[in-house]
């Protein structure tokens, strides 16, 4: 893999929270959500690893459970792999 630049980087962290946002938001309601904090980290010493972390802090009365937060890091690891691979 070639070396990424760090407008690329960027770009790869702005693709993965958007992408986790916009699955959360699809599943449930904007009320729902109390708290959403996405953070990700790409390490590109030996290709390219990522990590994805979904904290969602979700209203009482919210049908959702936690496991929306792991669907949503699963999901943001896919558009990132889509958008790496067009690159």
């Amino acid at each position: 893999m070639r070396k990424l630049t760090d407008q690329e980087l960027d770009e790869i962290s702005e693709v993965a929270a958007d992408a986790a946002e916009k699955f959360i938001f699809s599943k449930i309601s904007k009320k729902e959500v109390l708290g959403l904090d996405i953070n990700v980290e790409l390490d590109h010493n030996d290709g390219l690893d990522v990590d994805v972390v979904v904290e969602i802090l979700l209203d009482d009365l919210s049908s959702a459970d936690e496991s929306i937060a792991n669907e949503a890091a699963s999901h943001a690891i896919k558009a990132i792999d889509k958008f790496v691979e067009d690159l």
